[in-house]
């Protein structure tokens, strides 16, 4: 009887003990993170509009999920995340982040996304991917970077979104990109970018969207988008481009790729249109928005013309006028010339039938 009285306590005990251990730990969370909303069954902690100036140090440890977005964090602690080394997914947007140490995330080991769009940043130290192995998708989106180091992004080994739209880049350094390998999409678009290099694509083989819109680029080196063996569109709208050569786009080595290049200011003359007709005859190359490209260098008059139309229909013809006018004086020339030739030979035969006669005669 003893026996089954203890097997029943211990069966007992046994049930109760996990909702009891439940209980408590619900309560933790409203004790520990009384500022935020946390969902035990789904791992988020939401401190969004909290009005947080630093990082939270209560949270609930098997936290995957964190939202800090909103709030008035300026600099983040090297430690701060050392309670929530589970994070899957980090919110940071919108804050007044000014700097990030060196290793910052280095604790986040399994992190798959990282927001730190409008924030204050402008600079990213040789420490700031280590740790970061495992992301997926970063965006930097609205800050004040100048430059990309080639050092910066090293440990990004999974990554495949970066955005870094709405900055202030003007240089990208050789092989900043160069761990990236993994990398699909790069937005680029809205910086201060005027020529792109050769080596800073490198290595982004299975890069398919570079969107480099809103920027001030007017050169590319030929041999620059040939690493991009995966690209299925490239945005060039809205730059400073007036030319273009064609063995830039032709060393795209790919299946199938889209370009855009309307809003730039064409220089246009028969040279830039005989471009863009070879380019419109390589099968896999598409110009979605050819119709579209217009001319800044001709008259007011002309301004409206497109690339697809003959307007260097003019110069066709001079050239042609002044290819007949060349043949013409080189034929008169000939005829002239023949002219002469037959009327020396007359006079010359006449002569010569005179000094016969008075030979005769002698």
């Amino acid at each position: 009887m003893t026996d089954t009285k203890l097997r029943t306590s211990r069966m007992h005990l046994l049930f109760v003990l996990p909702l009891v251990l439940e209980v408590q730990s619900i309560s933790m969370i409203h004790n520990f993170t009384y500022d935020c909303t946390c969902h035990l069954e789904l791992k988020i902690a939401n401190c969004t509009s909290s009005n947080f100036t630093h990082v939270p140090t209560t949270l609930p440890p098997f936290t995957e999920q964190l939202d800090l977005s909103l709030n008035h964090l300026s600099a983040i602690h090297p430690q701060a995340f050392h309670s929530v080394r589970r994070l899957r997914v980090l919110l940071l947007n919108d804050n007044m982040i000014a700097m990030l140490a060196d290793g910052v995330f280095s604790l986040l080991e399994g992190l798959l996304r990282l927001d730190l769009s409008r924030n204050r940043i402008s600079f990213l130290g040789e420490g700031f991917s280590r740790g970061l192995g495992s992301l997926r998708d970063l965006s930097l989106a609205e800050n004040r970077l100048a430059s990309l180091d080639s050092s910066c992004f090293v440990h990004f080994d999974a990554l495949q979104r970066l955005n870094l739209s709405h900055n202030a880049i003007e240089t990208i350094k050789t092989r900043a990109f160069g761990s990236m390998s993994t990398l699909r999409q790069l937005q680029l678009n809205s910086n201060n970018l005027t020529v792109l290099k050769n080596g800073i694509f490198s290595m982004l083989r299975n890069l398919e969207v570079v969107n480099l819109h809103h920027n001030q680029i007017h050169y590319l080196d030929v041999g620059v988008l040939s690493p991009l063996t995966s690209l299925a569109l490239l945005d060039l709208t809205n730059n400073n481009l007036s030319t273009i050569q064609f063995k830039t786009f032709l060393s795209l080595n790919t299946y199938s790729t889209h370009i855009m290049l309307q809003g730039n200011p064409w220089d246009c003359d028969c040279d830039l249109q005989r471009v863009f007709q070879k380019l419109c005859n390589v099968k896999r190359l598409f110009l979605d928005d050819y119709d579209n490209l217009t001319c800044v260098n001709l008259d007011e008059s002309d301004r409206n013309y497109t690339m697809k139309e003959e307007f260097c229909t003019a110069e066709m013809v001079t050239v042609l006028v002044i290819t007949m006018t060349v043949v013409i004086t080189v034929v008169a020339a000939i005829v002239m010339a023949e002219k002469k030739r037959k009327k020396k030979n007359k006079e010359k035969h006449w002569t010569e039938v005179g000094e016969l006669a008075c030979a005769s005669q002698d």
